[in-house]
């Protein structure tokens, strides 16, 4: 796996699951890419067609091969309430460097479809780092050194 920036922009849901009966939904994302979580603002008030144009930044190490996402729906006197979930494959972003923004399907924890959520990637790969080769300092042993020293 590469090792560098993931970029994650946030741009808009559409068709997503009421679970409020008296008001519109107010959601939210929570991103996570293993250990690491970030989450996004809170779209108050615009329902299940909401906008956020947000970025988020993860950093990519070993064994990193999606990212996950989560959407909830803010709630002020109870727990917030699950709309649903995708996961997004890297491997696509790792070969190309950036996915335009695009839609992904949401489901719910059995798979029922519960909207879209367009989500734009890019990939910043960290600087190819030169291993240390010893047979670049070869020549510089044959001069000086406690080879040559008269102890």
């Amino acid at each position: 796996m590469p090792l560098g920036t993931l970029e994650v922009v946030l741009v808009e849901a559409r068709g997503l699951k009421k679970t409020d009966f008296l008001s519109k939904i107010d959601p939210y994302v929570v991103f996570t890419v293993k250990t690491q979580e970030k989450k996004s603002n809170v779209a108050k008030g615009q329902g299940n067609e909401a906008e956020w144009n947000e970025s988020f930044l993860f950093t990519v190490s070993e064994d990193v091969s999606e990212l996950r996402l989560k959407i909830m729906d803010k709630d002020t006197f109870t727990a917030d309430d699950f709309v649903g979930e995708a996961t997004i494959p890297l491997e696509p972003l790792f070969a190309e460097g950036s996915l335009p923004p695009t839609m992904y399907d949401v489901v719910n924890k059995n798979q029922d479809y519960h909207g879209e959520i367009k989500i734009g990637l890019t990939f910043t790969p960290e600087p190819e780092r030169s291993n240390f080769r010893s047979r670049d300092y070869a020549a510089e042993e044959n001069y000086g050194g406690w080879k040559e020293s008269s102890f």
